[in-house]
């Protein structure tokens, strides 16, 4: 039996070592050609080196049943009772001390990891506000006092493969694109206008709540241009699943040019938090925005 076991470890190591690149990254949100944030790499190795210790503990506890099943069965010709052993403390000394060792290193890594995810330390290179709405998003380009507005997605399920942007599953020409210029410091303020939502991108491997009367922010560094996915993380009404957004990664001069864009459609300044969340349309006055129900 022991010698089964530790074949079915090897097994399992040439397996993994051969699987493809998906199940590498445990199935997470990854391409070939660079990791899509400063970030991504870190989470995906928490994730795989956790899901490894987990499976490394699982073959030891089933091959130690195993074991225990075949070498302690009852014969046919034994009649007497095993010998009856009230406690045995070295076991049982070992069975609360590795538990919480194993505990104390995931613990060790993941707060590891997470300091380094959240940490906000850094100068940004580019600030921007996101502001979650029911059943949309509006987006704050604080260095450059201009702003982009988005409506919620009615028809989530009549989206078909011709609007997506650049071909990127789950983003559509119907919702609003925020754009982050490549190689550069974001940081993200992230509130909500009435609801909890939460502010997600899978393939950034990171979400932050949206909850109301509070701000969050952190900080990250996209280093692969392309175009993503956003949604709401959290349950947050009735079209909680139009709530959709496109993310575009681009370099300096493109950005620049979105952000020039937005000014000549005279979407400048801040959009606050006293607009209603059934805005439809916006007077302007005074370089600043008001919604009208």
């Amino acid at each position: 039996m022991l010698r089964t076991t530790a074949l079915a470890a090897v097994v399992a190591l040439l397996a993994a070592g051969c699987a493809s690149e998906t199940v590498q990254r445990g199935y997470l949100p990854g391409y070939s050609d660079g990791e899509v944030t400063n970030h991504t790499e870190r989470m995906t190795n928490l994730w795989v080196g956790s899901w490894i210790a987990a499976l490394v503990v699982g073959v030891i506890t089933w091959g130690l049943m195993l074991w225990c099943v075949a070498a302690y069965r009852k014969r046919r010709d034994d009649h007497q009772l095993p010998v009856q052993t009230r406690y045995h403390m070295p076991l049982e000394i070992m069975y609360t001390a590795v538990p919480i060792m194993m505990v104390l290193v995931l613990f060790y890594y993941t707060d590891r990891d997470m300091s380094a995810v959240q940490d906000t330390s850094a100068e940004p290179d580019v600030n921007i506000q996101v502001i979650g709405k029911q059943w949309s998003w509006d987006f704050n380009y604080l260095d450059d006092d201009v702003y982009d507005t988005g409506q919620q997605l009615l028809d989530v399920g009549g989206t078909t493969a011709e609007d997506a942007v650049d071909g990127a599953p789950g983003t559509s020409q119907q919702l609003p694109t925020l754009y982050l210029p490549v190689g550069e410091t974001v940081e993200f303020t992230v509130d909500s206008r009435d609801v909890i939502h939460s502010f997600w991108i899978p393939a950034f491997l990171y979400k932050q709540d949206m909850i109301p009367g509070r701000t969050n922010t952190f900080q990250v560094t996209p280093t692969r241009e392309g175009t993503y996915a956003g949604k709401c993380a959290e349950l947050c009404g009735e079209f909680h699943s139009g709530m959709l957004f496109n993310v575009k990664v681009v370099d300096r001069a493109e950005y620049d040019a979105h952000i020039e864009e937005l000014r000549a459609a005279g979407q400048t300044g801040e959009l606050g938090m006293d607009l209603n969340r059934q805005q439809r349309d916006y007077e302007r006055y005074s370089g600043t925005e008001e919604a009208e129900h």
